[in-house]
């Protein structure tokens, strides 16, 4: 290949008008899908997803998985030239687009489904699996038709950060480079960590100082958490911590202090004194009813920031559904896309198998039932998968509002909920599910639109790319929901260990809207902080989340961004640039090891039954697998970033 075609053209992020835009592989002839590459992208799946799990049900947050999915994928194909087997560039970008779907139906099940766990239900592994795909598989379906319009012809008004980030990645990955022993030094830094926190309890897993007044200054040693931090940078991060700051230093003290001298409990709690509770008791009676008030405010706020795009967004969509535009004989190869004969044939069946086949849409067993529930998704979705493929154009999916969308098809749902008299815990987990799928709709929607934007500046097949999304959900989907059910079973959802907080606010909307029985007096508490933080120009939802989450969390986070900001500032843009893309992808792996290392000690607790207590515990087969897997894991990754060395 020339010297030229090393590095992306200019074009490639801006374009004069009615210049057109030649692909990076345009002229070769190049295969897309094979064996290795569909593989290896839903082995990475599997292995990202799980980590986002546990990484989501801790903190509430997940992470874009595209970029590290495309190094790790990068890095496979070169072990693989070893044994005389070659790669080009589209079959990477295929890999890297099977695995980074699961990441999306993570963030959809993490914000929803816990909640099931937490009502004290025990919902059937395949019920929720087959949830989890019919929101995936929505979500994609549903983007198609904006492809052209969205990817193609706003070429250079919408930037997608995320793709265009992987496609440099790729690029470069192409003629060598070093962007993988980041990700694997971060991957052994975090399994390391883990156990020695977790497992081998040699340091502890948080430091907490009471200061007065019931005000706890405390931190967790997570390097999940200080990867999130880094990856969101110093400004996000101080936002966010600055909420949690005022619930732990501010808000619990005024709690404590008016609360003192009452001689009865404050309802919602019902037994203890205030004077009696703990900080961490004051937390969970009152503060986050103040953060789920506030969080929901900022996501809805955010929402109707959005409304411009929104509305542009949905327009666009009705005209893509009208007109076709060119046929697949006379268009070019990059752009074909799925036929929307198939498109909306698959939809239509995904919404009558939700109506007519009991046990998967919520536990309202009668098909009328399901058949609103089926018309609230597709209405609910298509709406927000059209909002969702813009927005990230724009501001990546990292700061997609999926939360308040959800909040919003929640509200939705359950006041027509109310109205049709569906008030049970029947009717609360129909209404959950109506935004299970909408929610993962709504995610994976994002990611799909990244990665076409990868697959355009490529010159990648698009339909490939939607059948290999397609793949990545129907295969990541089962594993997620297993990790969930595993990690409910080793800490149960909802506790201290695992909160699950955007399921916990969730379940929170469905119960106020269908009990009438909130706490609106902390609620609106959240709603007054939100507005005058949005009136002050900062950003609501970030600073909503550092209130509904526990100081120790986000002052982890804000470790990570501190570290970004020390390690770029006064440095020239080129090596800040640098810095900050080699503290990202270390970044996701100390996230990833975490999350890998989480899930193994999980399912040693699950399978033995026992607490892992440290260097005296009896493992028993279990345990013994589980830190041999661990081990295993560590060679792995040292073996391949040695690989990656002799081969540069």
């Amino acid at each position: 290949m020339s010297e030229q075609k090393r590095k992306l053209p200019s074009n490639a992020y801006t374009i004069k008008e009615g210049e057109t835009y030649v692909p990076y592989t345009h002229g070769q002839t190049l295969t897309e899908v094979t064996f290795k590459a569909v593989i290896t992208g839903i082995v990475l799946g599997v292995i990202f997803g799980a980590a986002n799990t546990y990484l989501g049900l801790k903190a509430g947050l997940t992470i874009s998985t595209s970029i590290p999915v495309a190094v790790l994928s990068v890095v496979a194909f070169k072990l693989f030239s070893l044994v005389g087997t070659k790669h080009n560039i589209l079959e990477t970008n295929m890999s890297q687009t099977i695995g980074s779907a699961s990441s999306s139906v993570a963030s959809g099940v993490l914000f929803t489904l816990p909640a099931l766990f937490i009502w004290g239900m025990d919902p059937d592994f395949l019920q929720i699996t087959f949830l989890a795909m019919a929101g995936g598989l929505t979500g994609i379906l549903a983007m198609v038709p904006l492809r052209r319009y969205l990817i193609k012809k706003e070429h250079g008004k919408l930037p997608y950060p995320e793709g265009m980030a992987c496609a440099e990645v790729l690029v470069a990955a192409e003629h060598g480079g070093k962007q993988a022993s980041g990700v694997f030094w971060g991957i052994g830094t975090g399994i390391v960590l883990k156990v020695l926190t977790s497992g081998l309890k040699l340091i502890p897993e948080s430091f907490s100082w009471v200061i007065a007044m019931k005000a706890k200054l405390a931190i967790k040693v997570s390097p999940a958490l200080t990867g999130v931090g880094y990856i969101l940078g110093l400004r996000v991060a101080t936002i966010m911590v600055s909420g949690s700051a005022l619930a732990a230093f501010v808000i619990t003290p005024i709690i404590y202090w008016w609360g003192m001298d009452l001689n009865a409990p404050f309802y919602p709690e019902t037994q203890t004194l205030i004077r009696d509770m703990s900080a961490g008791d004051i937390w969970n009676r009152y503060i986050r009813y103040i953060g789920a008030g506030a969080v929901a405010t900022g996501g809805i706020i955010t929402l109707i920031q959005s409304i411009p795009a929104m509305i542009e967004s949905f327009r666009i969509g009705l005209q893509q559904l009208k007109n076709k535009g060119k046929t697949e004989t006379e268009a070019e190869r990059t752009d074909h896309d799925l036929s929307l004969k198939v498109v909306g044939a698959f939809l239509l069946v995904i919404l009558l198998v939700l109506t007519l086949v009991p046990g998967i849409l919520g536990y309202i067993d009668a098909i009328p039932a399901r058949g609103v529930s089926a018309i609230l998704i597709a209405v609910f979705a298509f709406f927000f998968v059209t909002v969702s493929s813009r927005i990230v154009g724009l501001v990546g999916v990292t700061s997609n509002p999926t939360s308040g969308m959800t909040i919003a098809t929640l509200i939705g749902t359950s006041l027509i909920f109310y109205m049709l008299g569906w008030r049970d815990m029947e009717g609360k987990a129909t209404a959950l599910m109506v935004g299970t799928v909408v929610c993962i709709a709504a995610s994976i929607a994002g990611d799909t639109s990244q990665d076409l934007k990868t697959g355009f500046v490529l010159g990648a097949t698009p339909r490939l790319q939607q059948i290999g999304e397609l793949v990545g959900v129907i295969t990541s989907a089962g594993f997620v929901c297993a990790v969930l059910i595993l990690l409910h079973k080793s800490h149960t959802l909802g506790s201290a260990e695992l909160p699950a907080p955007q399921a916990a606010l969730m379940k929170l909307v469905i119960d106020g809207v269908l009990d009438q029985k909130l706490p609106w007096n902390l609620v609106m508490i959240g709603v007054v902080l939100a507005i005058a933080v949005f009136i002050a120009r900062i950003p609501p939802l970030p600073f909503a989340v550092g209130v509904y989450l526990p100081l120790s969390t986000m002052a982890a986070v804000f470790v990570g961004g501190l570290l970004r900001h020390i390690l770029t500032r006064k440095q020239g843009k080129g090596e800040a640039e640098r810095r900050r893309e080699q503290g990202t992808l270390f970044a996701s792996g100390l996230v990833g090891g975490e999350g890998l290392t989480g899930v193994l000690f999980a399912g040693y607790v699950a399978w033995s039954g026992s607490k892992i207590t440290g260097l005296g515990m009896d493992y028993g087969p279990g345990g013994t697998i589980a830190l041999a897997v661990v081990g295993i894991l560590a060679l792995v990754a040292v073996m391949s970033w040695q690989a990656k060395r002799k081969l540069h």
